[in-house]
């Protein structure tokens, strides 16, 4: 049972309504988490702008990096909804099925190069409360990445918890 559920006769500004339209349009039915959001209409378009820019085409980091991360990372904050909805972009772009059924062991599975384990490592240390930053995280970093996809990767990596929904 959710925590928080919005009426249904909420009434949303004409900006939300286009969003809920493009999210339809795209999952075929407005999301709650969505709905939730846009209660606060201005911080739901604050967010979608900054997810915007990171999964941006000029990213320097590749789609299918993005989206492991963004998986890896709904998956430490037990974010139903993004666990639900992530995969199914992240299997849009092409992934394939067993390593995105691997993720939660990518550390020891073949499926994953070292780029993306250092990358998907940072991630999590980032994420995880449990877990801290070390010099080693940026010392793998380096050997795949410049300066700019080592920001991006902290950027999306650091923003994606206050993605996650009030409802588990």
């Amino acid at each position: 049972m959710p925590f928080l559920t919005t009426p249904s006769d909420y009434r949303f500004p004409w900006y939300v309504r286009l969003f809920f339209w493009n999210q339809k349009r795209r999952y075929g039915r407005v999301l709650e988490a969505a709905r939730l959001w846009a209660r606060t209409p201005k911080v739901l378009v604050a967010l979608a702008l900054l997810y915007g820019a990171l999964d941006r085409r000029t990213s320097p980091i590749e789609p299918l990096l993005r989206s492991l991360i963004t998986v890896r990372i709904s998956q430490i904050n037990g974010c139903h909804f993004c666990v639900d909805l992530n995969p199914f972009i992240i299997l849009k772009r092409g992934i394939d099925p067993d390593k995105l059924a691997e993720l939660t062991e990518f550390e020891t599975s073949p499926l994953f190069s070292e780029r993306e384990k250092a990358a998907l490592s940072y991630a999590e240390a980032v994420t995880d409360s449990n877990r801290r930053v070390t010099p080693t995280h940026f010392e793998q970093l380096h050997r795949y990445f410049d300066d700019d996809a080592i920001i991006a990767t902290h950027l999306g990596s650091s923003s994606m918890p206050s993605m996650v929904p009030v409802n588990p």
